[in-house]
């Protein structure tokens, strides 16, 4: 089996026409569904340099294909904006934010991202731009550490991150939902096409005088995709997989980072707090579901067997 598996992993005459076939259908499709950017092109380009360079790069980048699955299905939403699936819910969302976690402040009923917004500090904004700035990161880096620690493991976590992904993209297509700061900057009209938003990410941006979250802002496939808060779930996998790896000391790490990207996304109006807690609950479903999946449905189970002897 290992041999079978060694084989197919082998740079030969079936393998260069098969990444060649999918490099070019990918920028193909992509060009017609999206349109043609350079980053696809450095994305190819850095899969083939990694399959081609040595046989531990092959086998990270067949590892890491589940993120690059993620990534294409994230930029193919362009295509389809979910609001035009669904309605986009925008003043039913803020009034019941309001109504739950309304702040009192100078006689008004204000949503926690409206009363941040007038009392934000410039260490607050430094701080919290550097959790958000963890978002991809962290959990990108941390399937690298387990790749080499324990590619199982890696394995479990990547699928469980794409999963959860799976699950936020539904809610996004089911329940569209504008972020705070598109409340703040256009009221309760819906605008479609409407580009996306630092929010309070800018005063990052500014005060170190740059275009960072702008630049990362400019590139969303959504910015009517509020509901549930990605951004929130993905520290929770890494901290389940943290723990469940034993990792001591780093896990305080992990969770630190966690509770500063939930607190940053409401504090820089990236989110309301029903989008936090909805990420992670998505988070916490999709956790629930792989274990189930990978326990009682069998093909399943023997898939992921395969692609881990496939990477080890």
């Amino acid at each position: 089996m290992n041999g079978a598996v060694d084989q197919s992993l082998a740079v030969n005459t079936r393998s260069i026409l098969t990444v060649s076939l999918l490099s070019i259908a990918y920028l193909l499709l992509s060009a017609w569904v999206v349109g043609f950017k350079t980053d696809q092109l450095v994305l190819v380009g850095i899969f083939n340099v990694c399959f081609y360079a040595a046989d531990i790069t092959r086998k990270f980048i067949l590892g890491f294909s589940v993120f690059i699955v993620y990534w294409i299905l994230f930029d193919y939403m362009k295509a389809v904006p979910n609001y035009t699936i669904s309605h986009v819910h925008l003043a039913d969302l803020y009034n019941f934010e309001k109504q739950l976690f309304g702040i009192k402040y100078n006689n008004q009923l204000l949503t926690p991202n409206e009363y941040w917004k007038l009392n934000s500090k410039t260490i607050l904004d430094i701080i919290g731009g550097l959790f958000y700035l963890c978002w991809i990161p962290v959990p990108l880096g941390f399937g690298a550490y387990l790749f080499f620690k324990n590619r199982g493991q890696f394995l479990r976590f990547a699928m469980t991150f794409f999963l959860v992904n799976l699950l936020g993209f539904v809610v996004y297509y089911s329940f569209p939902a504008a972020p705070p700061w598109y409340i703040q900057e256009h009221g309760f009209v819906f605008y479609p096409n409407t580009p996306g938003s630092t929010g309070g990410l800018a005063r990052f941006d500014n005060y170190f005088h740059i275009n960072l979250f702008h630049s990362i802002y400019q590139k969303g496939s959504n910015v009517f995709a509020a509901m549930p808060s990605l951004h929130s779930a993905y520290p929770i996998i890494v901290l389940y997989y943290g723990l469940k790896n034993k990792l001591g000391a780093a896990n305080i790490i992990l969770a630190t980072v966690m509770i500063g990207i939930w607190l940053t996304a409401i504090y820089t109006s990236h989110h309301y707090v029903l989008d936090v807690l909805a990420g992670i609950t998505c988070a916490i479903i999709g956790i629930i579901l792989f274990n189930l999946i990978l326990k009682q449905i069998n093909p399943f189970k023997r898939f992921v067997d395969k692609y881990e002897a496939a990477i080890q």
